[in-house]
C-alpha cells in the first residue's frame, strides 16, 4: 500500500511573490492559500512567510495578520545595493538561505512542500529533499520561474490557474 502523503508545509518566498503578483495585476490572499491547499485529506503542518523590511516597523499590520492566520514570519532588514550597470541602487533582503533552513529543519514533519517562489536558487535544495522522498510543487508565475526549479520539481502551478480559489476579494 503506498503511503498516504497528507501532511503539507508551505514556505512563502514573500518577496519573490509580491514581484510575481504585481506582473500578474492581482494579488492573492494569505488566509484563501492556507483553505486552498488544505483540503479534507490534508494536514497542514507549517506555513512559512519571508519578506524583507525596510525598517522593524515596516509591514507590521500585515505581519501580524499573517501571524493571527498560523504563518510563521520570518524578516530581514533590506540591503541597499548598487547596480553598476544600470546605475541605479535596489533593495534587497535576500531569505533564501532561511527557506531552506526552515525546510530541512521541519523535513521529518511533513511529506510535501508547497513552495511560492520562482527563484533557481532553490534548484539544489528541491532535488535534495526530492530525494528524502518529499513531494515538491514549486507555484509562480510564467515569465518569473527559473527554468532550474522548474526542472527540479515534481509538480507546477501557475499563480493565474488558480486564481480563483486564491486572489483576494475585498469584502
Amino acid at each position: 500500500m503506498p503511503c498516504v502523503m497528507n501532511r503539507i508545509s508551505i514556505f512563502v518566498d514573500g518577496n519573490n511573490m509580491f514581484y510575481a503578483q504585481q506582473k500578474n495585476g492581482w494579488f492573492f490572499d494569505p488566509k484563501r492559500v492556507l483553505e486552498y491547499f488544505k483540503r479534507d485529506d490534508i494536514t497542514l503542518i507549517n506555513a512559512f512567510w519571508y519578506t524583507g523590511l525596510k525598517d522593524p516597523q515596516d509591514q507590521r499590520g500585515f505581519r501580524d495578520a499573517l501571524i493571527s492566520l498560523g504563518y510563521t514570519v520570518r524578516t530581514k532588514i533590506l540591503k541597499e545595493y548598487y547596480d553598476d550597470s544600470s546605475g541605479r541602487y535596489s533593495q534587497k533582503a535576500n531569505l533564501d538561505i532561511e527557506i531552506v533552513v526552515d525546510m530541512f529543519n521541519t523535513v521529518d514533519q511533513y511529506d510535501r512542500v508547497i513552495l511560492f517562489s520562482g527563484d533557481g536558487d532553490f534548484e539544489r535544495a528541491i532535488e535534495l529533499l526530492r530525494s528524502k522522498n518529499t513531494h515538491i510543487t514549486v507555484v509562480s508565475t510564467e515569465g518569473m520561474i527559473a527554468r532550474e526549479l522548474r526542472n527540479a520539481t515534481d509538480r507546477y502551478i501557475d499563480l493565474n490557474d488558480i486564481r480563483e480559489h486564491i486572489e483576494k476579494v475585498d469584502n
